[in-house]
């Protein structure tokens, strides 16, 4: 993969795009049927940037930075770096199994043969949220890590030789900071008798780096606000009267685009157990797609912008092709029209063909291996953009928040 993205090393904007997007293959939402997921994604960027799906624990945006500092502390060299990180990361992975709150915890079932670790998950937030300073991915940070060494080492003698002048200025050690000056330090012993329980300390870091590093996305607001998050979408928060307007109104696109994709979803699932004969599922499938029609706000829909909606989605790192704005466009007039498009030709033709399109030989209406391999559901939940993650990050964040303990 490095030597695929060597080119990015001139551009830390390009960097930081880079790696957000490789996340985002890493989520389990990433793979939609339907090929909306640019789409999704920019939504969710702006919402809750540097979040992903597949992230748990908010602790493990401190867990992370601990063990590479201290790694960089050991002056390990490049050649060991990886090796050390990914042992310190799995002895992490082991004490926090000794703890009562096993709740989104990494390892808890694979434990030795855990693949993925926390820092691979977390590390396109941390640079979105300014604690990892560093432009590289992990792998890069890795091979040049005995640079940021000698760079510090050439710092330091300079500031030696200032202070044997009285000179006082500025030596520059910031600017080779890997992690951000301020991050607290970690517990004495870690990762011994470790939680995912944050100080108020922590809590209070994040919270801050929030608003410096993203200060108008809904996340930083909500950081802000405190409180338990408990709605099923960010859409149904209590409080939604009272957020600011440019959050209600990117919402409101958000909620309709939910809300208009589940009913294509919907409709993708009958076609396919149509087409494999499956008549449970056919009535199963039939019977949502009833109840989502007869509770859809179709006043909302007819009204909807469409061209403000693909204005506040158009960002840096997120491609969405002409086809795809095609497809939900023509998507949302068959719904204007009726939303009961259960058999509209034109609305199955649409789904059917745009899922050709996408797969190709591998299409579930092309080939009767990849129906048989179908497990009778494909993206039949509604679009969260990653509320459900996040209202648990925001959760362990008001906990720290309102905790006194040392964790």
């Amino acid at each position: 993969m490095v030597s695929a993205l060597t080119w990015i090393d001139r551009d830390a904007q390009a960097r930081e795009r880079t790696l957000r997007i490789l996340a985002h293959f890493q989520e389990k939402e990433s793979r939609d049927e339907l090929g909306i997921g640019a789409v999704r994604d920019s939504l969710a960027d702006r919402l809750f940037p540097g979040t992903s799906t597949i992230q748990t624990r908010l602790r493990y945006m401190l867990f992370v930075p601990w063990i590479y500092r201290s790694l960089e502390e050991r002056k390990i060299p490049a050649a060991q770096f990886a090796k050390e990180a990914d042992k310190a990361e799995r002895a992490l992975v082991a004490r926090l199994k000794l703890a009562d709150d096993h709740k989104g915890m990494f390892g808890k079932t694979a434990g030795a043969g855990l693949k993925r670790l926390p820092s691979s998950v977390y590390w396109a937030g941390l640079g979105a949220w300014h604690i990892r300073l560093s432009p590289f991915s992990q792998e890069q940070y890795h091979q040049r890590i005995e640079e940021t060494y000698r760079l510090r080492g050439r710092l330091n003698d300079q500031q030696s030789q200032a202070r044997a002048r009285n000179d006082d200025a500025d030596n520059g050690l910031e600017s080779v900071l890997n992690w951000h000056p301020r991050l607290p330090d970690r517990p004495a012993g870690f990762p011994d008798d470790v939680t995912f329980a944050l100080t108020r300390d922590e809590a209070e870091f994040i919270r801050d780096r929030l608003q410096l590093a993203c200060p108008d996305s809904l996340l930083a607001f909500l950081a802000l606000q405190g409180g338990e998050q408990e709605s099923a979408f960010p859409w149904a928060h209590p409080d939604f009267a009272s957020f600011p307007a440019a959050h209600q109104t990117l919402l409101h696109h958000a909620r309709l685009f939910s809300e208009v994709m589940y009913g294509a979803a919907l409709l993708y699932n009958v076609q396919l157990a149509e087409k494999a004969n499956r008549e449970a599922l056919i009535d199963v499938h039939c019977t949502s797609f009833a109840d989502w029609r007869d509770s859809l706000p179709l006043v909302d829909i007819q009204n909807w912008s469409l061209n403000q909606f693909w204005t506040l989605t158009h960002r840096d790192g997120h491609t969405i092709t002409p086809q795809t704005r095609r497809f939900v466009e023509q998507w949302v007039n068959h719904i204007c029209r009726s939303p009961d498009v259960l058999q509209n030709k034109d609305a199955r033709a649409l789904i059917e063909n745009r899922e050709r399109k996408l797969k190709g030989p591998r299409s579930r209406f092309a080939s009767s291996r990849a129906r048989e391999q179908w497990r009778g559901y494909s993206g039949t939940g509604r679009l969260a953009f990653r509320w459900h993650t996040v209202r648990g990050l925001l959760n362990d964040l008001h906990q720290g928040m309102n905790r006194e303990d040392v964790c």
